[in-house]
């Protein structure tokens, strides 16, 4: 019985000489300098190398959690989620950034990305390069866009980015609005005249300004008609007479037609769009 024991002992110990031998062990990856991983990243992010710079700061991140580049690092891996077409990575980057710091310095960058990325995303790829109304898709990351841009506006109204989060939600508003007046023509096309009726209403009472108005306007006069509201029917084509007098009712698929050409502001143009880099340090 000792004997056997000997030999089990002698067999499992060469086969784990074995194992190292042919290199079963997996070698400890040598500590990269925080200063030398932060510019590798650097240079990647200049070099448009986005998954790359995105593992380079991961590993910053995750060997030197505290060290003196670590904020500067998140601000710049939500960047290069964005740059990477990682819209949900993007977005959690930045509610962490958020979150762990909420008095940074560069925080309103934060949630201007944050409201980038669901812009982007809300534009789509295939919208880019042909002609898809926007309009008749789900308006979800447009509306987590705006409430982003909003956020940012309202709390760092003194931003640098503000100007251009005020552009992007005045075309959000616009979007929002096409939806609600598409939808309003589809009930319509239905003979769903009270659901065609809100949809309008919802669009004069809480998207003023926006090209859909007088289109929402009309919906309600006709839905008001078909239901024998006369006295709704006729206040919604007074308020449309009077405030839009060169207003044409056409057909509802012209009608969108022109929505779509008047309300995009010239931000649904090709992927030449600059976006800016985080802040320096």
């Amino acid at each position: 019985m000792r004997f056997v024991k000997v030999i089990g002992i002698l067999t499992l110990i060469s086969l784990m000489s074995a194992c190292t031998f042919f290199g079963g062990e997996k070698e400890e990856e040598p500590d990269i300098p925080e200063q030398q991983l932060y510019s590798e990243a650097l240079e990647a992010l200049d070099a448009g190398s986005y998954s790359l710079a995105v593992e380079k700061l991961q590993l910053l991140e995750a060997r030197y959690p505290f060290g003196r580049f670590s904020e500067q690092a998140q601000l710049e891996l939500i960047f290069a989620y964005f740059k990477n077409y990682e819209p949900e990575a993007a977005r959690a980057a930045a509610d962490r950034f958020i979150r762990l710091h909420p008095n940074h310095e560069n925080i309103d960058y934060a949630y201007y990305l944050k409201g980038l990325t669901s812009f982007e995303e809300d534009r789509s790829l295939i919208a880019r390069f042909f002609p898809i109304d926007e309009s008749k898709r789900d308006p979800g990351a447009a509306l987590e866009s705006f409430e982003s841009f909003s956020t940012l506006v309202n709390r760092y109204p003194e931003s640098r980015y503000a100007p251009d989060a005020l552009k992007r939600m005045q075309y959000l508003k616009n979007r929002l609005a096409q939806y609600e007046v598409h939808v309003a023509n589809y009930y319509m096309k239905r003979g769903a005249w009270v659901a065609a009726a809100n949809r309008g209403r919802y669009v004069v009472e809480n998207l003023q300004e926006t090209p859909a108005v007088p289109t929402a306007l009309a919906i309600m006069a006709d839905a008001y008609t078909e239901l024998g509201m006369s006295e709704q029917a006729d206040k919604a084509k007074q308020v449309l007479q009077t405030n839009f007098p060169d207003f044409e009712y056409t057909t509802s698929r012209e009608r969108e037609k022109s929505l779509l050409e008047t309300a995009t502001f010239g931000l649904l143009g090709g992927d030449d769009d600059e976006v800016p880099a985080p802040p320096a340090e």
